[in-house]
Parts: structure tokens; C-alpha cells; sequence
């Protein structure tokens, strides 16, 4: 019997990172979940008989450690990511910058670094990298995670171009308002202006999410689907959307 195809999914331990693991699982994957927070990652690896390995992926000694534990490789999802603060461009906080860079673009380079051999090798390899809307529009407040993201969408066609010839398929999905942790994060913890965010309309959830990623990889090999944009029916783009008031 040919033996199961190995995915990896970083950011695992909520949102869309973990269903996507439940996703992949229920499709006959062997997936392997990294993030730093290693109790959510291990149950979740329990529950969908995966395997689990902490994994901080600004730290490249941690993505050494976590990519050796993996072993072969077919499919990477590269889900760690995330916001830091609203604050204009003139109000920049350096950290606060820094530590969307470290996550969103270098994290995602030192992953698909490690794994890359290992993805030529498997004959079939798979590379989804998850950004955001961002990725494509800049909006107030968000200059940091705007140029994080589009950083990380230009990896993501470059190295399409450095690939071309070897099996493996590059694909980016880019989610609109996704109702996970995400603005809690971004609002340092503050859940009354999070909820804000997608007062009056009906978000994405992480599973919607997580059905786009799955998806893209079940397709036939020859089948490269490049980007994947995905909304809620009420966002046109990064910061116009349609909201119902309550009397």
C-alpha cells in the first residue's frame, strides 16, 4: 500500500491552522501540528491522530527541531501569522512591526526552507501559504500588517517561479474577516472592540477557511490553483464592508 501522505500545519493550536488539521485528517492525511502553545497542539493532535511538535517559527532553532522531528513531507501549510496593533504609520511601534515580519514573512521562509528538499523529494509536494486580503489592498492602521503580508504574497510568487519544473504546487489563500483569535491578538486582548470588528455581519469562520485550504489540496497534481480569495458575502475588499444596525 503506498504509504500516507505527511502534512504540516504551523499555527496549528486554533483557528483556522487547527481545522485545517481536522480537515486534512478527515481526508486521510498524516498530519503533523506545530505551535508554541504545546497542550492545545497535543490534544488536538490526539483527537486526529496526528502527531504534534512544538514550534515557534521565529525562532530558527525551533523550526530545525520541529522540521527534523517531521520526516517526509507532501503538503505545507503555512498558517503561523497574525497582527500586532492599529497604529498608523506615524504612530509605528518597532516591536510591534518586528514581530509581524519575524511571524508572517520570515517564519513562512524558514519553514518552506527546512521542508522544501523534502516537498521535491515526495514526487508531490504542496506548498499553501496563508496570508490575507491585506496581502492585496492596504487600509488604515494597517501599514505593518499590510507590508508583512504583502511581503509574504511576494514570496509566494516568487518562489512559483523558482519551482517551475519540480512537482511541487505553490498556492496562497487569502482570507477577508475571519472570526478566530485573530483580532483579540491584535487588540491586545481587548474582546469589546474585537466583537466590534464584525459587528453587523456575518464572518468567515475559521472551518470556511480551512475548506478553501483543503481543497487546493485535494485537486489532481497537475492542478495548481495560484491564489484563493475568500470573503464574506458582505466585504468587497480590506476595509469596505456592508453592516446591519440594530433599531
Amino acid at each position: 500500500m503506498p504509504r500516507t501522505p505527511v502534512a504540516v500545519v504551523s499555527g496549528a493550536s486554533s483557528g483556522i491552522g487547527a481545522a485545517t488539521a481536522r480537515l486534512l485528517a478527515a481526508d486521510g492525511w498524516e498530519v503533523v501540528v506545530g505551535a508554541r502553545r504545546i497542550d492545545r497542539i497535543e490534544a488536538l493532535a490526539d483527537e486526529i491522530g496526528g502527531r504534534a511538535h512544538p514550534l515557534d517559527v521565529t525562532d530558527p532553532a525551533s523550526v530545525e527541531a520541529f522540521c527534523e522531528s517531521v520526516g517526509g513531507c507532501h503538503l505545507l501549510v503555512n498558517n503561523a501569522g497574525g497582527a500586532v496593533g492599529v497604529e498608523p504609520l506615524a504612530e509605528a511601534v518597532d516591536d510591534k512591526w518586528q514581530i509581524m515580519f519575524e511571524t508572517n514573512v520570515l517564519g513562512l521562509m524558514r519553514m518552506t526552507r527546512a521542508l522544501l528538499p523534502r516537498l521535491i523529494e515526495s514526487g508531490d509536494g504542496h506548498v499553501v501559504n496563508v496570508t490575507s486580503i491585506a496581502a492585496l489592498q492596504g487600509y488604515p492602521g494597517g501599514s505593518g500588517y499590510n507590508a508583512a503580508k504583502f511581503g509574504a504574497r511576494g514570496v509566494t510568487e516568487s518562489l512559483r517561479h523558482e519551482l517551475l519544473g519540480e512537482p511541487v504546487r505553490v498556492t496562497e489563500v487569502l482570507p477577508g474577516m475571519v472570526e478566530t483569535e485573530f483580532s483579540v491578538v491584535r487588540l491586545d486582548g481587548d474582546q469589546e472592540r474585537a466583537d466590534a470588528v464584525y459587528e453587523g455581519l456575518t464572518p468567515l469562520n475559521a472551518g470556511d477557511v480551512a475548506e478553501c485550504i483543503r481543497w487546493t489540496a485535494s485537486l489532481p497534481s497537475h492542478v495548481n490553483v495560484d491564489q484563493l480569495v475568500v470573503k464574506p458575502r458582505d466585504q468587497a475588499d480590506a476595509f469596505r464592508a456592508h453592516r446591519t444596525r440594530n433599531a
